[in-house]
């Protein structure tokens, strides 16, 4: 037994050994990459006035243009990145092509620069599984090894775009199957993730985190809760709504009987309209918006756009639908800020901040189906006085997304509800839901019993001949 129990102990020592060593290098180096890519896009949005017309003109041509390099030298860096990052690790065990990681960074560059309403953390998170993919292949890992550098990678690539590490590391491990957390790689993550933060800061990138000055004043604020509970269920409302769009918008480009570049063209022309009309802050990556939401003065808040959210999401679902390349989190993050905000200032709140910022992390949970990242962000972004409150509303809207997500590559790992019959394992953008047997038989009796009221109120109502 003893021997059994020392076997035992230095093969698990062992194994940590090599992961903290492994993941420690993977996320320095991700981290040095990852700076240079936001160095990048800060150099974009600076000089996006230089041009002598107003920048999202450019929207056609740069789309245009960003399709065919993404076509041409890489096709698995088309879209929001963490999709095909997410496929990469499920069907191709981590692997990878390198080609992705300087056209991803390129053509997510031409489309924030031109305006496209694209955000950050998707190129980040597949620039980081591309580099842990390249290196895993270079040094002839084995594929169970290459699997693991690559979720190593996402979790750095995240946790050093977001500038949350504990978040970041834990989105990458929670992202890939819903309901399932992968414990035997979340040391290694959290690990990548913040020699990927320390990086990044070391190299000069700052981050922004938000003071929503929100203070507990009392150990039990019962109307706050309820209103949290609410307003979790309207943020579900406003992630299937987001998610539904983006899905729904890409289906109906790819059904279009045009090439590519037409599509994309028009889809660019359809922007600068928008823009004209509804102006620029649903542009790019919209950081602006988000901190006027999140802003705790309040006459700076009430100024974003009651629709603010709506259009975010038109602007970001046409940019993808398109061809238009970036990540999705990060307008997620908008529509999240700005519907809290909305929702603050609907039911006559005082903390509006406080909602935005709720909404900020719980549209994000219902989108990307990452409950625990989300509530975890809330701490690191806001401070821990409005963690109970973020679990709760994150938890909600997470289940009243449904069997949806911004990622179709994911896969289920659990049922957000026992009536419903669901395939666990598929792919969730393949998955079947329907009622279970007696719970199909309960709504079937309900809804003839409704029927037939309805009737009898009609008839009652009829008047006699």
């Amino acid at each position: 037994m003893i021997k059994k129990h020392v076997t035992e102990q230095t093969t698990i020592f062992l194994s940590v050994t090599k992961w903290v060593f492994l993941s420690s290098i993977i996320g320095v180096i991700i981290g040095a990459v990852v700076s240079f890519f936001l160095k990048s896009i800060e150099w974009a949005e600076h000089h996006q006035g230089d041009v002598p017309f107003p920048y999202y003109f450019l929207l056609p041509f740069m789309l245009v243009l960003t399709v065919w390099i993404v076509k041409i030298f890489a096709p698995n860096a088309e879209g929001h990145g963490t999709e095909k990052v997410i496929e990469a690790v499920h069907k191709r065990d981590g692997k990878i092509d390198i080609a992705v990681i300087p056209v991803k960074l390129l053509a997510t560059l031409m489309t924030i620069f031109a305006g496209g309403s694209v955000g950050k953390e998707g190129p980040g998170a597949q620039i980081g599984a591309g580099t842990a993919s390249f290196i895993a292949t270079t040094f002839k890992f084995r594929k169970e090894d290459r699997k693991k550098l690559v979720i190593c990678g996402i979790s750095a690539g995240f946790a050093s775009v977001f500038g949350t590490p504990i978040a970041g590391a834990i989105f990458g491990v929670e992202v890939l199957i819903i309901g399932v957390i992968m414990y035997d790689v979340l040391l290694p993550s959290f690990i990548a993730g913040f020699a990927a933060f320390t990086t990044t800061q070391f190299l000069g990138v700052e981050y922004t985190y938000y003071d929503v000055r929100f203070y507990q004043q009392i150990a039990l604020d019962l109307p706050l809760i309820a209103q949290v509970v609410i307003a979790g269920v309207f943020f579900g409302v406003v992630s299937d709504i987001l998610v539904t769009t983006l899905t729904k918008t890409s289906k109906l480009v790819k059904k279009l009987k045009y090439s590519a570049y037409r599509k994309a063209f028009a889809g660019g022309l359809i922007l600068v309209i928008l823009t004209l009309i509804l102006g620029e802050r649903y542009l790019g990556l919209g950081m602006d918006t988000i901190k006027d939401a999140l802003n705790p003065m309040g006459t700076i808040n009430s100024e974003v756009p009651w629709y603010a959210f709506l259009a975010k999401t038109i602007f970001t679902s046409i940019t993808l639908g398109v061809g238009g390349s970036g990540g999705i989190i990060t307008p997620v993050f908008f529509v999240g800020a700005t519907s809290g905000n909305f929702f603050g200032h609907l039911i006559g709140s005082d903390h509006v901040a406080l909602f935005a910022a709720l909404g900020f992390v719980s549209v994000a949970s219902g989108a990307a189906n990452a409950p625990i990242a989300a509530t975890i962000m809330a701490v690191e972004l806001f401070g821990i006085e409005i963690a109970h409150y973020a679990a709760i509303s994150a938890v909600i809207s997470f289940l009243l997304t449904g069997h949806r997500s911004v990622f179709n590559s994911q896969k289920l790992g659990m049922k957000k509800s026992g009536a419903l019959d669901i395939e666990i394992g598929e792919d969730i953008d393949s998955t079947k839901v329907s009622l279970d047997g007696k719970d199909a038989k309960k709504l079937q009796s309900f809804q003839d019993r409704f029927s037939r009221k309805k009737e009898r109120f009609y008839m009652k109502k009829r008047p006699k001949l």
